[in-house]
């Protein structure tokens, strides 16, 4: 049989909204025979194959020519130029030299490109089962069309988008795509226009699995055209953002840039005027500039920013861009995920309710680690505890649990894993902490019959053979299971009258505190019974409610709190349900008051406008149901008013956002490859914690930055100034501009970079962000840049005139001038070690790079000075 093409020029119709009839007819195919080979071709060629395409890199060369293309460097390449054309070989020499060293190190510490698209295109499946000229074949998933008909199964990884054909208790878990962790039922009725993504339930997307249940479904978008190709599209338009940092050394050296050029000019028009040669000046010029060209920067900020990705690395922090590293410290806003983020990641069971009473369950995530205590009860000491036994109708609650229950949960590589569904797998885990071991409760209760989940019924219910007779176990939604139960137990359990009201007043205060809710009930029957409707359908006993909840790591806590201490806003962006989003950002301290917290939904969102939507992302600190093209819009929309945003996140749905914000920040253990990819930095203990530690250090190494670059400037400052005033005096230049890069590489090497190594200062996290547009150096610091500077041209220029007038040869008195900017370059380090400290507050010993450097920066002066070799090269003499 022959499939008819659908028309080429009709536009996507909105899937989620046609009846399964009108789906495949859009498509031309018939279900019980699918496409014809030869049409399946066709439809290849025409939308090509289902997979993402590679990103393209930078090659090799290119990325080392970028490191030639800052301001400064293009002034130093300018001045190798003029030296090698007045035959100054020595001095070009050393000028090129130093560009090269500084483009290498930037080269090398650039790191490997960004991948997240190449991670994008290995999420996608890679083998389907499908329909072809009316019979089932396997094959490779990059060969699917529009059309296709795809059967899935428990543990496939869904192929491309699918509209859902038909379905028996098919459940799929979306969280990479939607942040919703619990799994999601999936159906083939048609849905609303406006039903958001993370509710399309009619709906299974490329790189989702399935985790229950079978079925099959038609094929509507493949490669670039499903919703992970559009995630794809949406990280590929995300702009490179540069860091603070990034910006203000750009408009600093911009700056630099004209100043030093101006001065420059200045000399030579000055020198030709009072009728110097035009060659000479030509050379002072020259050296004017590479004297006040601070060569060492580069090199600095990049070894400064390496040091921090080293000391992260130790904390648990994985840097794959250096400017990340400062650009934590100017963070004002970190937009976290809560899915795995915020939160475990694992169902949690954390309230029961059985025989009237409500009981707390501690402990985190799948460990089986915990206590059950009545609500109300005080513990003195909480000591985990492991199986302690429960009893009455809290004891039957925790059975039916585990036996109407189709996970596992296992200890495997020094961790507690689970397969299967994960609500189930938390009925399995607080189980345990009641003291019910489910293989062994396998053993004696053997499963004779079962009848699946089903989303209509919304139960599940599994018969077991006890003691001669037969036991039915139920599980499912309360509003399903009530109408049916005849009685319920009492908490010494036995039976009693039923409680509609007290029942459904329970599950709404558990449901108003973001849990979900389940129901568990049970009746007997007789040996040999066949389950069915019928049977789950009345007669029932009701036992009690489990709510459960994928609950905030307790780090979590404690580094939000930290966070708002240091001025730094904590908003929650989420695909989860808004009540569950509201809950989470209670607990974690997000928002004051939980339940009243304002929540925006995507779908509130998708109505605001840009300037409306400035205004909500300042103000609400919640958004949940969010998609990801609006957790991009949100993050945008704070980067507009200013803020320098973090964004943390381990889903596919994270990556565009993540890519976007001023710092990426992915979960190194649950994250996905493409949220790694698309991150600047990756937790490798998924803790959010590890982010105030990160922020810690971000905040000394700018710290670190400030302090080199104060320390630097004087010097070059001071030799601008000491080359002028020679010419504006008419004497000979008091220092060559070999020797001006002999000062300034040695000292930047030596003096300068042990600042780096200064640890952080006490109190860092109790000062509120740097403002975004605050410059490198303030008022003050400028002051100190002009001061220094002035001292250094007082001292050596004022010794080079008194060397000169007692008759002392000019390569004698360049010599001691040298050794005066030298000897005020290290007295100024040590009152730089600390910009808001004086010298006596700063532990003498706290840095001892600056003692090392010192020494070694003293024995190379005396060689400078005295060694035979370097006052050849150098133009040096021994006074």
């Amino acid at each position: 049989m022959t499939s008819n093409s659908p028309p080429a020029a009709a536009p996507a119709p909105a899937w989620h909204t046609l009846p399964v009839s009108d789906a495949l007819a859009r498509q031309g195919v018939d279900p019980e025979q699918g496409l014809a080979e030869d049409e399946a071709t066709q439809r290849l060629q025409r939308h090509g194959p289902n997979s993402l395409p590679e990103p393209v890199g930078r090659s090799a060369l290119m990325r080392f020519l970028s490191q030639l293309k800052e301001p400064l460097v293009l002034v130093l390449i300018g001045s190798g130029i003029a030296t090698s054309a007045l035959g100054e070989w020595v001095d070009s020499s050393v000028i090129f030299g130093v560009v090269i060293v500084n483009a290498v190190i930037g080269y090398l510490q650039e790191g490997k490109a960004e991948a997240a698209l190449a991670a994008l295109a290995r999420a996608l499946a890679t083998e389907v089962t499908l329909l072809r000229d009316g019979r089932r074949r396997r094959m490779d998933a990059v060969h699917l069309v529009p059309g296709d008909v795809v059967w899935l199964a428990a543990g496939d990884k869904v192929p491309a988008d699918l509209r859902i054909v038909s379905g028996r208790q098919l459940r799929t878990i979306e969280a990479a795509l939607t942040g919703e962790a619990a799994p999601i039922d999936k159906h083939h009725d048609e849905l609303p226009a406006d039903t958001p993504l993370a509710d399309r339930r009619n709906m299974a997307y490329a790189g989702t699995t399935v985790v229950a249940g079978q079925g099959h479904g038609l094929v509507i978008a493949t490669g670039e055209a499903t919703e992970t190709g559009r995630i794809s599209g949406l990280i590929a338009g995300a702009p490179e953002i540069a860091t603070p940092l990034m910006k203000k050394m750009s408009e600093f050296a911009g700056l630099l840039l004209w100043v030093i050029l101006g001065l420059a000019a200045l000399t030579f028009v000055i020198g030709v005027w009072r009728g110097e040669s035009m060659a000479n000046m030509l050379v002072a010029a020259v050296a004017l500039a590479v004297g006040a060209i601070p060569e060492g920067l580069p090199a600095a900020m990049s070894i400064t920013l390496a040091i921090g990705v080293s000391r992260m690395a130790k904390r648990r922090a994985i840097i794959r861009h250096l400017p990340a590293v400062e650009a934590l410290g100017s963070t004002t806003v970190i937009c976290s995920d809560k899915t795995g983020t915020l939160t475990e990641n694992a169902m949690t069971v954390t309230e029961l309710w059985a025989g009237g009473q409500v009981f707390g369950v501690s402990g985190q995530g799948y460990q089986p680690e915990g206590e059950m205590l009545p609500q109300g009860t005080i513990v003195v000491s909480p000591a985990p505890t492991v199986g302690k036994p429960a009893g009455g109708a809290l004891r039957e609650t925790l059975l039916a649990g585990a036996l109407c229950n189709d996970a596992a949960l296992y200890h495997e590589k020094q961790q507690w894993q689970i397969t299967g569904d994960p609500t189930e797998a938390a009925l399995l885990v607080v189980a345990r902490k009641g003291g019910l071991d489910e293989t062994t409760l396998r053993k004696e209760f053997p499963r004779e019959d079962e009848l699946p989940f089903d989303s209509a019924r919304q139960t599940m219910a599994t018969l077991h053979h006890v003691e001669s007779r037969s036991v039915l176990y139920v599980k499912g939604a309360i509003e399903k299971l009530l109408p049916a139960c005849r009685g319920m137990l009492a908490a010494d359990g036995s039976e009693t009258g039923l409680d509609p009201a007290a029942l459904e007043a329970a599950a709404a205060q558990m449901a108003s505190r973001g849990l979900r809710v389940l129901a568990l009930a049970r009746r007997h029957a007789a040996a040999g019974a066949v389950l069915g409707d019928a049977m789950i359908g009345a007669d029932l006993l009701f036992l009690g409610l489990v709510g459960m909840i994928d609950p905030p790591r307790e780090q979590a806590i404690a580094a939000v709190r930290t966070c708002r201490t240091a001025g730094i806003r904590v908003k929650m962006i989420t695909g989860d349900h808004a009540e569950t989003a509201r809950a989470i950002a209670g607990q974690v301290g997000i928002v004051e008051d939980g339940a009243a917290a304002e929540v925006l939904t995507g779908r509130e969102l998708a109505r605001l406008d840009d300037a409306a939507l400035q205004a909500a992302a300042s103000r609400v600190d919640v958004f949940a149901r969010v998609e990801p093209e609006q957790k991009l819009r949100l993050v945008r929309a704070l980067q507009a008013q200013g803020e320098v945003v973090a964004m943390t996140g381990d889903g596919v749905n994270d990556a565009p956002a993540l890519k976007q914000a001023d710092i990426g920040i992915a979960m190194g253990l649950g994250g996905t490859d493409v949220a790694k990819e698309a991150a600047a930095m990756v937790l490798t203990d998924d803790n959010f914690a590890t982010i105030e530690a990160a922020v810690e250090e971000g905040r000394g190494i700018y710290d670190n930055l400030v302090k080199f670059i104060t320390w630097t400037l004087p010097t070059n400052f001071g030799e601008g100034l000491v080359i002028l005033a020679a010419i504006v005096a008419g004497v000979t230049l008091p220092i060559t501009p070999l020797q001006i890069l002999w000062i300034n590489m040695t000292t930047a090497v030596l003096l300068g970079l042990p600042l780096a190594m200064e640890p952080p200062e006490p109190g860092i996290m109790r000062r509120p962000p740097r403002p975004p547009r605050a410059p490198v150096l303030d008022g003050v610091l400028i002051g100190r840049v002009v001061l220094v500077g002035i001292l250094m041209l007082a001292g050596s220029f004022g010794m080079f005139l008194l060397a000169v007038e007692r008759g002392q040869a000019v390569a004698e008195a360049r010599t001691i001038a040298m050794n005066v900017f030298v000897a005020i370059e290290i007295l100024y380090l040590f009152n730089c070690r600390s910009l808001r400290l004086p010298v006596t507050a700063v532990a003498a010993f706290s840095n001892p790079w600056v003692w090392a450097g010192t020494g070694l920066q003293v024995v190379l002066q005396l060689a400078i000075t005295y060694w035979g070799p370097l006052n050849a090269a150098f133009a040096t003499a021994a006074p």
